[in-house]
């Protein structure tokens, strides 16, 4: 049985090679957001529990938002989530590190496994990173949208306290995760090439 689904996904995948990879890509995406919403809280609680908190991470001010505060780029301010702050460079921390391992993986999976790739791999890597400052940038940009209203709707709105700043951790995880995988695909397709095909 095993012999037979190889052989139907083979000949599927030389008959549709670009689905095949979308398909593939899905996958290990998924797998990749599950990990980021594993790690994710556990570095917040790590960082949590340091001054970090404490020490406000608001850069690149590039306007003001609908109620005349300042919009930042990554706006972090000082301050536990749960009473009204950012959860400052302990979060960002907890974001960019859990992203940057999740992105590792994905970069070796996507390339061995989704693409099989062949090309020069530092050469990969370095578009790799570029793509991912530059989504990164994008997305937290995005997120000055959409981060504030999540979690004041799932903490204070549902009135779910350090439960709603779970769900909303997830809620806003999935969002970035979403941007990226729907943004990653055609760029992989550009830089992870195999040279037999």
């Amino acid at each position: 049985m095993l012999a037979g689904i190889k052989a139907g996904w083979r000949a599927f995948s030389d008959k549709h090679p670009t689905i095949a990879q979308f398909l593939i890509f899905f996958l290990v995406s998924n797998g990749v957001t599950v990990l980021q919403m594993v790690l994710m809280p556990a570095f917040r609680n790590i960082f949590g529990m340091t001054a970090l908190v404490d020490t406000n991470f608001q850069i690149w001010h590039v306007g003001s938002n609908l109620d005349g505060t300042p919009y930042y780029i990554f706006n972090y301010a000082a301050g536990e989530l749960s009473s009204g702050g950012g959860g400052g460079l302990a979060y960002f921390l907890a974001v960019e590190i859990t992203m940057g391992i999740a992105q590792v993986i994905n970069f070796f999976l996507q390339r061995n496994v989704t693409f099989k790739a062949n090309n020069n791999a530092a050469k990969a890597a370095m578009w790799y990173v570029i793509a991912y400052i530059i989504i990164t940038i994008g997305a937290a940009a995005l997120q000055g949208l959409y981060k504030a209203p999540i979690y004041n709707l799932f903490m204070n709105g549902l009135k779910l306290g350090g439960g709603g700043e779970t769900i909303a951790d997830v809620i806003t995880m999935l969002i970035n995760s979403a941007i990226s995988f729907w943004v990653f695909f055609p760029i992989f397709k550009i830089i992870f090439k195999n040279d037999e095909k």
